[in-house]
């Protein structure tokens, strides 16, 4: 450690001691006594909630408790660990002492639950209350903590539970920047009413003041309290692998003079990081540059070592994110297979004794299944994984024991970082790219500063550390940059969606309730961002007058030159791309003329190689058939026109085992080894060797009449004679760039103005197309029909809502209608899974039923493409089989054995399952689908499904 990170270590040891040990009263002066005594008159409820902790409030702390007091709303914007919630506890108090109602909304139900334990041991259980849609626990208490999809849920529905509510805290309120959850937030803070003071608690965003304003125009008076300040420092560092001429290990990122608590934009970086890592580059093996910046062959020290590095500095207990499911499941087995121990036998004895008791009602041959003992040896050891594939029951046992201190490392994906009570003296980050669904991207400086602000436990910690491993492609400056950066701009994903809209249109009407979208957030935000785009605007305008004065011609109007040539290079441009559209139409037929069991040989593109059919696909119509196939490599993909741009070669065919079952790795292990033999022998049935599609098109332009007429017209135009042509014409380019922008730029302004209630005006056609609300002048009313969709909360609202209204479900048994459900709800991870298994095949009633969804799906995307709306998520069969089989009683073993999901993620879909179900039990019309989803409610909730607790 450097002689200057000692005296700051210390200097903030002493800070730290000060800021836990409250001054006594005497110690202060006159001035100081005075006015803690008129803080104390002034605010008597906040003074008598101080008395209960045992600690001294911040001063941020008791500037929003003291706006609460008076009766504001407040906004409170701080890092991690700062104490945001002590806000919200204090709102809680409030509602107590007034004998009014307090509502504690959480994000996701993990955060529920552990605030519900937290606010039942200040409070006692009998004045706390749960409600998370899995469970419903003494749900009329004074104080009741719910996701905040349930509040959302009982605004609609006008829920007496909502009588004499007083506050409502939205914890981790910066949620609403979420794509796929975030309108929920907006739905609650634009429709509770108005006499309910809100609290919401949001980690550090630029826009604090933005946010805040908004609050106040929806909610009236809102103080806006922001923290910038951590209560402990961090410090940034990077580990690197030691070599025989460098030491390696942990290096601080910024030079020695840098404050880590006020680092700046960009501090200097430290100079020894430097020369540690430029050596790892140079005797690393040199790697071609490829568009991108040139990775190094540098390579960071293996996870067990940065355990025994952190171990070794005292660091521990630590956090390690690792953006991959697998990858955390893999850093446990490695750290095990070299014999590291964290704990002590003491610790090692508790483990077993609170794991023992939280697994006692599980099945012995459930455990077996889960691979409990390897879990549980890993836990004795102190490290463990958290991530989303885990049973819950098992994650909420590592929490525990981490929050305990009994567990030491704790391998980790994103998902840990929202809420969830597990704060560490480190936090590690084994890279800076991370998988956002669809492609490998930067992490960006607010996921950056939500992971690493679990580092330093406040009253534990003098300071916290954050540490990134060194690896390929590792840009010191470009971490430097995140790591300076606290904050990022909170912007909101609003947008209607159908239940929102029958419920907005029932409830106020049609135009109060366009009214009320344009209050939204995201519309506040696109009315702000339309003052710079008509700023914008009107430069423009001017840019554009000068160009046009600068290209002026005496022989003719030259803009009516530009134009033409802007036509003659747009019919190009379209010959060009319908040569394009030929080429991908002979690819689709390419693909749609495969049969199972072909080889075929794709020369080029991202799946170069051969390919051996398994299955045709079904046929997509406008995109043909997308055949399910094996690789050389083992992996199953579903191959598409894109995969095969310049087609594909038939080489022949060979007899796949009618019993194979690709859903099995064994079985694809079997095939992929038959497939490669074959290749290798060339024994297969052979094939006349031809090409299917994808010919290289060339566009034609000479022989386009329109083109040749364009290009007539443009030598004929007096302009085209001119002497000084070259000169105008370099005027006219800026001219027709700058006016393709600013149309751009209008029609931008144009999309902004009122953006929200368009999007309603779209879903409420579709609505009416479809019969949920029906047209009454310039106005819409919700029919019958439409009241069914108002109850069903979930991603494929309408499409959920016309399966009932249309009897697609009707005759369906329990196992039947689960499967049913769970492919409008189901979403597989990825891109490769096997085609899926249809109990009964497709002509029977569940593939019959699933085979009308599809139909209904097909015919609803269509129309709202037509509109410009985003399509109704996709269906999946993927889950169909697995929940099907566990409906009717199969087994855990025989249930994961065949699917390929971990438990983890079948209990998570199944309980959104459940939740779409229990939709269906209380609106379906017909009485006899409504007492089958109670039936199949019933047997899905059992085993490591009902295993989690509140």
């Amino acid at each position: 450690m450097s002689p200057k990170r000692s005296r700051v270590r210390e200097q903030r040891k002493k800070e730290a001691q000060a800021v836990e040990q409250p001054h006594p009263e005497q110690e202060l002066s006159p001035a100081q006594r005075y006015a803690h005594h008129q803080r104390t008159r002034a605010y008597p409820h906040l003074s008598h909630f101080a008395t209960t902790l045992d600690f001294p409030l911040d001063e941020f702390q008791h500037q929003a408790c003291e706006h609460l007091e008076k009766g504001d709303g407040v906004l409170v914007a701080a890092p991690t660990g700062a104490g945001k919630t002590i806000v919200g506890e204090f709102a809680v108090h409030l509602a107590l002492q007034q004998h009014r109602k307090a509502f504690y909304t959480t994000p996701i139900k993990a955060l529920s639950n552990q605030k519900f334990h937290d606010l039942q041991r200040v409070h006692g259980p009998h004045n706390v209350g749960l409600l998370t849609g899995d469970a419903t626990i003494n749900g009329e208490a004074p104080i009741v903590v719910m996701t905040t999809e349930v509040l959302r849920n009982m605004i609609y529905a006008q829920s007496t539970t909502l009588d004499n509510v007083g506050y409502v805290i939205m914890d981790e309120v910066h949620y609403l920047a979420d794509r796929f959850r975030g309108a929920v937030w907006e739905e609650v803070i634009i429709h509770l009413d108005r006499s309910v003071q809100l609290v919401s608690l949001s980690a550090t965003v630029s826009n604090a003041e933005e946010f805040g304003d908004w609050l106040a125009a929806v909610r009236g008076s809102t103080a806006v309290i922001v923290s910038e300040r951590r209560p402990v420092p961090l410090w940034q560092h990077v580990i690197t692998q030691g070599r025989s001429d460098s030491p390696g290990g942990l290096i601080d990122l910024y030079a020695h003079t840098v404050d880590p608590t006020d680092p700046g934009p960009t501090p200097p970086i430290n100079p020894d990081l430097l020369n540690t890592m430029r050596r790892g580059r140079d005797s690393g093996p040199r790697q071609p540059r490829r568009g991108r910046p040139q990775h190094s062959g540098r390579r960071g020290p293996p996870r067990f070592a940065v355990i025994n590095e952190l171990a070794e500095a005292d660091l521990l207990p630590a956090i390690y994110f690792i953006f991959s499911r697998a990858g955390c499941n893999a850093a446990v087995e490695q750290c095990l297979a070299t014999g590291i121990t964290l704990t002590t036998e003491t610790q090692a004895r508790q483990i077993r004794i609170i794991v023992e008791s939280r697994v006692a009602s599980v099945p012995p041959e459930d455990l077996s299944v889960l691979g409990f003992h390897g879990w549980l040896d890993g836990l004795t050891r102190g490290i463990a994984a958290h991530h989303a594939g885990m049973l819950p029951l098992f994650k909420e046992v590592v929490e525990e024991l981490f929050s305990r201190g009994l567990i030491k490392v704790v391998f980790a994906t994103e998902t840990l970082a929202l809420g969830i009570n597990m704060p560490a003296r480190t936090v590690v980050l084994e890279k800076l790219v991370k998988w956002n669904g669809t492609a490998h991207v930067d992490m960006t400086p607010g996921e950056y500063t939500q992971l690493t602000g679990r580092a330093g436990r406040r009253g534990i910690d003098v300071e916290g550390h954050a540490v990134v491993v060194d690896h390929v492609g590792l840009d010191p400056m470009a971490l430097v940059r995140l790591a300076s950066r606290r904050t990022y701009p909170l912007r909101s994903s609003f947008s209607p969606t159908y239940n929102m809209a029958v419920n907005l249109v029932d409830r106020f009407g049609f135009a109060q309730a366009r009214e009320i979208l344009e209050t939204s957030f995201a519309q506040f935000q696109a009315d702000r961002g339309v003052v710079d785009l008509a700023r914008q605007a009107q430069g423009n305008s001017e840019a554009l007058t000068g160009y046009e004065q600068a290209m002026h011609c005496d022989r003719g109007d030259f803009h009516e030159y530009m134009l033409l040539r802007e036509r003659l290079t747009q019919r190009e441009r379209q010959v060009s791309q319908q040569a394009s559209t030929a080429a991908r139409n002979d690819a689709i037929r390419a693909l749609s003329a495969l049969r199972v069991g072909d080889i075929a040989e794709i020369p080029s593109g991202r799946s170069t190689g051969y390919v051996l059919v398994l299955d045709r696909g079904k046929d997509t119509g406008f995109e043909g058939r997308r055949p399910f196939v094996l690789t050389e490599g083992g992996k199953t993909r579903v191959l598409t026109a894109a995969d095969v741009p310049h087609g594909l070669t038939h080489v022949g065919s060979m007899r796949l085992d009618p019993r194979l079952n690709t859903r099995r790795p064994s079985d694809r292990r079997a095939a992929t080894q038959q497939f490669r033999d074959v290749l290798r022998h060339g024994d297969m049935t052979p094939a006349p060797t031809r090409e299917y599609g994808g010919r290289k098109r060339r566009s034609d332009a000479g022989g386009d009449r329109l083109i040749a007429s364009l290009r007539q017209e443009l030598r004929d135009h007096p302009c085209h004679a001119c002497p000084d042509r070259d000169d105008h014409a370099r005027w006219g380019e800026r001219w027709l760039t700058l006016r393709r922008e600013h149309e751009g730029l209008l029609a931008r302004i144009d999309r902004k103005t009122g953006s929200i209630a368009k999007v309603f005006d779209k879903i409420c056609r579709v609505l009416d197309q479809y019969g949920y609300v029906e047209r009454n002048g310039d106005h819409y009313v919700v029919t019958e029909q439409g009241r069914t969709l108002q109850r069903i909360y979930a991603e494929n609202d309408l499409l959920i809502a016309e399966c009932l209204t249309h009897g697609v479900w009707k005759g369906l048994d329990a196992a039947q209608l689960a499967g049913a459900v769970s492919a409008a709800v189901y979403q597989a991870r990825g891109e490769e899974h096997a085609e899926p298994s249809i109990p009964g095949g497709p002509t029977g009633k569940l593939g019959g039923s699933i085979e009308k969804m599809a139909a209904m799906w097909g015919t609803l995307t269509e129309l709202e493409d037509s509109l410009g709306l985003e399509e109704t998520g996709d269906l999946d069969a993927g889950l169909v089989w697995a929940i099907h089989a566990w409906t009717r009683g199969r087994s855990l073993d025989a249930v994961l054995d065949q699917s390929e999901l971990t438990a983890g993620d079948f209990v998570r879909w199944a309980k959104q399952i459940l939740d779409a179900l229990d939709h269906i039990a209380h609106v379906a019309p017909d009485e006899a689908v409504a007492q089958t989803a109670r039936q199949a409610i019933d047997s899905i909730r059992r085993g490591v499904v009902d295993y989690s607790s509140v």
